[in-house]
């Protein structure tokens, strides 16, 4: 398993993935903290809200930070992420504001930021549908001519990420196939985080799941999950091999859902106490921490900073998703197609129709 950080904040070197981290200074080290930090904030107060009502629900990403932001950041700009539904932190890295996520939890639309703008797709609720997706658009850019040109700014892939659990689906398994024979730019990212919700690992193959990817014919790569510096490392190195026309990766993040599935689930009911404090030892931001403070990178008016941020990030939250109101129904047929359809305008006619009706007072009979 790859790692680069100690769980006590001690380099590691490596000779093919140290290099890959070479150009990462403090202020860059110092960037990865804050957004891990942040995407913990926005998991807190999301739990919280969703607690006092004005969530639906909502999947907590909690320990598995340093999964999303490592790879999140390893992404170029002209790159695309298809996420399942907790890939807040990829999300942060995207440039989404994390406020329009919890449009989709608060049951007012179904995902209100602009895909293309941040080159990041939808959540996805299906588990594991959106691998075929992701490798489809892989194969995509393949054929537009994307890929492979030696031309930084325009060689482009895909990152799908999924779960430890999604591999038992069939699409994820034929979006494997799909990216093996294809030769697609697309790096397959598994965030093991060791329980598709009740269900443990170990009963969902009989091997590490990293080999799974080797029976594929991809090449594949386990990494230490909650391991910000080695999580960037080893994506930025799939990433090279897809833009230069190489081919997919799977990668296994070994990491640890600390929280629980979602906010209607309890963990306590299939796993212990003793294991989840034995995976807090193992904290990702706490790692990134100690070791920013062991080189004397990491002062008290970063961290004042950081916790103002926080504070007013916190606020904006409860304040915006307060705030939401309640879309017109009409809205239901909006991005049905890119474009105009006459079926959907008609049907949009009649129920505009049907829906002005009740707003008719009744005659008053004696």
């Amino acid at each position: 398993m790859i790692q680069l950080l100690t769980p006590t904040g001690e380099r590691l070197e490596h000779p093919e993935y140290s290099p890959r981290i070479a150009h990462l200074d403090p202020e860059a080290l110092r960037g990865l903290y804050r957004d891990m930090v942040m995407v913990r904030r926005f998991d807190s107060e999301s739990t919280a809200l969703q607690r006092q009502g004005e969530l639906g629900l909502f999947p907590p990403a909690l320990g598995q930070e340093a999964a999303q932001v490592g790879s999140g950041r390893a992404l170029a700009p002209q790159d695309y992420a298809f996420p399942s539904y907790r890939e807040h932190g990829v999300a942060h890295t995207r440039g989404v504001d994390l406020v329009d996520i919890l449009r989709q939890f608060r049951g007012i639309d179904h995902g209100g930021w602009d895909t293309e703008a941040h080159n990041f797709h939808l959540y996805t609720l299906v588990i594991g549908s959106h691998t075929l997706h992701a490798t489809g658009y892989a194969m995509g850019i393949q054929r537009d001519g994307a890929v492979g040109t030696g031309d930084p700014t325009r060689d482009a892939a895909v990152v799908a990420y999924f779960g430890d659990g999604a591999t038992s689906q069939g699409d994820t398994n034929e979006a494997f196939v799909f990216a093996a024979v294809n030769n697609a730019p697309l790096v397959l990212f598994c965030q093991n985080n060791q329980w598709a919700i009740s269900e443990s690992t170990e009963k969902q193959s009989r091997v590490p799941i990293v080999e799974r990817g080797r029976g594929f014919g991809v090449p594949s790569v386990r990494v230490d999950g909650n391991d910000v510096l080695a999580c960037y490392a080893v994506t930025a190195e799939a990433l090279e091999r897809a833009h230069s026309g190489n081919g997919p990766t799977f990668i296994e993040a070994y990491t640890y859902r600390m929280g629980a599935h979602t906010t209607s689930d309890d963990p306590t009911r299939y796993r212990s106490s003793a294991e989840e404090e034995a995976w807090r030892r193992r904290d990702p931001i706490d790692r990134l921490r100690l070791h920013l403070e062991a080189i004397g990178e990491l002062d008290a008016v970063f961290l004042a900073e950081l916790d103002a941020e926080g504070e007013a990030f916190g606020e904006r939250l409860r304040r915006e998703v307060r705030a939401m109101g309640k879309p017109p129904t009409s809205t239901m047929f909006e991005h049905v197609y890119a474009g105009a359809h006459a079926v959907v305008d008609a049907e949009r006619a009649w129920f505009e129709q049907y829906e002005a009706s009740f707003d008719v007072a009744p005659e008053v009979t004696r």
